[in-house]
C-alpha cells in the first residue's frame, strides 16, 4: 500500500474533495491531520499546525504544492538515519515529533523529499 501526505490549508474542505473522490476518513486526529485511503493508497492530509507543517531551521516553509512526498514508515528512524547518513544523503532537517510519531525529510539523490516516519508504538 503506498501512503502520500498532502498538505492542505484546510482539512475540512480536503476531506470534502477526497470523499467525493471515494477516499474514506481512517483516523482523524485533531482539526490539523487525519487520514483518508482509497483501494491501496493511504493519503495523509496535514492542515496547518502539523509537524509536517512546521518551519524549518534554513527558513523554509512547507506549503502545498511543493512539500508533497512518498512517506516511508521505518521501525527504527535512529538506524536509518544512520545508514543514510553514511551513504551522504542530505536531511532537509533534524526529526520532528508531531502527534502521531517521529517524521524526517530526507532528500533523494535528484532532491525530491522523502519523508520516513517512525509511528508510536501502540498501548
Amino acid at each position: 500500500m503506498a501512503t502520500v501526505r498532502y498538505l492542505v490549508h484546510d482539512v475540512d474542505a480536503a476531506l470534502s474533495f477526497y470523499a467525493a473522490l471515494g477516499f474514506e476518513l481512517v483516523e482523524r486526529w485533531g482539526p490539523p491531520f487525519a487520514i483518508v485511503a482509497r483501494a491501496d493508497l493511504t493519503l495523509w492530509v496535514s492542515g496547518p499546525g502539523t509537524s509536517a507543517a512546521k518551519p524549518l531551521p534554513s527558513g523554509a516553509v512547507p506549503a502545498s504544492g511543493g512539500w508533497n512526498r512518498v512517506v516511508i514508515e521505518v521501525d527504527d528512524l535512529t538506524a536509518t538515519l544512520a545508514r543514510l547518513r553514511g551513504l551522504g544523503i542530505r536531511l532537509r532537517s533534524e526529526p520532528v515529533t508531531g502527534p502521531g510519531g517521529t517524521q524526517v525529510l530526507a532528500e533523494d539523490p535528484s532532491g525530491n523529499p522523502v519523508e520516513l516516519f517512525q509511528p508510536y508504538a501502540a498501548p
